[in-house]
């Protein structure tokens, strides 16, 4: 395969691009350099690309099945070669989208009212799914420490011990904060679901995109009581083509699998996959490894330049480089500016948008999050405005 050229710069705007197109949406004004939702800048690997243009040559996109080997296949290739994992092909089933699956598991798997954990700072999808499902939200909060994120397992326990909690909704890896649980760590969470009943929900998007030193190990991995727990997960992420539709899940109980299978067939009727989805991911698993490992590189790569530029130009920030995603999660909490205002002068001064990592919980409230999926020329932009709005508002202050 042909190296990828990442820095290649790729105008996305004029495609309906949620990240580009429609900044005015979050920010209030459009003429910003956006570092927003969790999608990347970068062109898909050729091999996608190619499978892409020989199925858009046939001229009849009529309704596609899943249910066959060469997709379930492609899985199992994939985990086999990435997390030396086996997956049996019949807990392999579509879905369209990995919050579709989670929303899913939630109504077949916990009743309206009952208690649902998460780890806080949490994907902002968890709280409105969790909630639009009328179930309550508890919350695990992760213990912060001088830039690390590790989990208070007795807080946990006494949580999954209510009677009332039915659901763990689990991120692994985690986002925002890019922890990639040890094999100890995600054993004890395990441990804890079956002492107390509770059915673990992994969500595994973020498991390819990986610091060189660590190792994503998918749940299935670790136990043999597969039937209290699912994988949701999709090679969107890892791929860039969230925009195809389609993801899949690792459902090992047969009888949970039939229920939701109900659901997506006949009470949803989203049993046809999107063609380009299914094409995507089976070009991607097949054929896709080399070109994640230079994505890792590369983003590795973004991400130590954001410590070193922080480091040196606004030492204030804390920044660790996280273990996993292509996500910065900014410690801004020695700044001496409240967050609505840091905002607004990235906005109007900067000219960049940045997430406030306030809607990812109340944990998120002195953090950035920072989509670092793109140019490393376009990653010294985003710095150079954070660094300007930060002058901006030192000034302002002592003035």
């Amino acid at each position: 395969m042909k190296k990828s050229n990442f820095d290649e710069p790729i105008d996305r705007r004029g495609s309906y691009c949620t990240q580009w197109d429609y900044i005015e949406d979050r920010f209030g004004v459009s003429n910003l350099l956006p570092f927003t939702i969790s999608d990347m800048d970068f062109a898909v690997p050729t091999v996608i690309s190619e499978a892409l243009k020989r199925r858009e040559s046939h001229p009849v996109y009529g309704y596609t099945r899943w249910n066959h080997s060469d997709f379930k296949h492609s899985i199992i290739k994939w985990y086999e070669e990435r997390f030396a994992t086996k997956v049996d092909p019949d807990w392999i089933v579509y879905s369209p989208s990995v919050m579709y699956t989670i929303s899913r598991l939630i109504e077949l798997k916990s009743a309206i009212g009952d208690q649902i954990v998460i780890q806080t700072p949490a994907y902002d999808a968890f709280f409105k799914t969790i909630r639009s499902n009328k179930r309550m939200i508890t919350e695990n909060p992760l213990v912060y420490t001088d830039g690390v994120y590790s989990i208070d397992f007795n807080d946990l326990e006494k949580k999954l011990a209510d009677e009332k909690t039915t659901i763990f909704l689990l991120c692994s890896p985690q986002n925002p904060t890019g922890r990639i649980w040890s094999k100890d760590e995600l054993i004890k969470m395990i441990h804890l679901c079956d002492r107390y009943n509770v059915f673990l929900i992994s969500d595994e998007i973020h498991m390819d995109i990986v610091r060189e030193a660590y190792q994503h190990i998918p749940v299935i991995a670790l136990t043999d009581k597969l039937e209290y727990l699912a994988i949701c997960t999709s090679a969107s992420k890892t791929f860039n083509t969230s925009g195809l539709i389609g993801s899949y899940a690792i459902i090992p109980s047969e009888k949970l699998q039939e229920e939701f299978l109900e659901l997506l067939k006949n009470r949803d009727g989203l049993s046809s996959a999107s063609i380009m989805g299914i094409e995507s991911i089976m070009a991607g698993y097949n054929y896709g490894q080399e070109w994640v490992d230079e994505l890792n590189d590369y983003i590795s790569a973004n991400l130590n330049l954001v410590a070193k530029y922080l480091k040196e130009h606004i030492p204030e920030i804390h920044f660790v480089v996280p273990e996993s995603t292509f996500l910065a999660w900014i410690d801004i909490s020695n700044l001496p500016f409240e967050m609505n205002d840091l905002q607004q002068a990235l906005i109007t001064i900067g000219k960049v948008a940045i997430m406030d990592g306030s809607i990812y919980g109340k944990q998120g409230k002195d953090f950035l999050r920072m989509n670092l999926g793109c140019q490393r020329k376009k990653v010294l932009e985003g710095l150079e405005g954070l660094k300007k709005a930060v002058d901006y508002l030192k000034k302002e202050k002592n003035e």
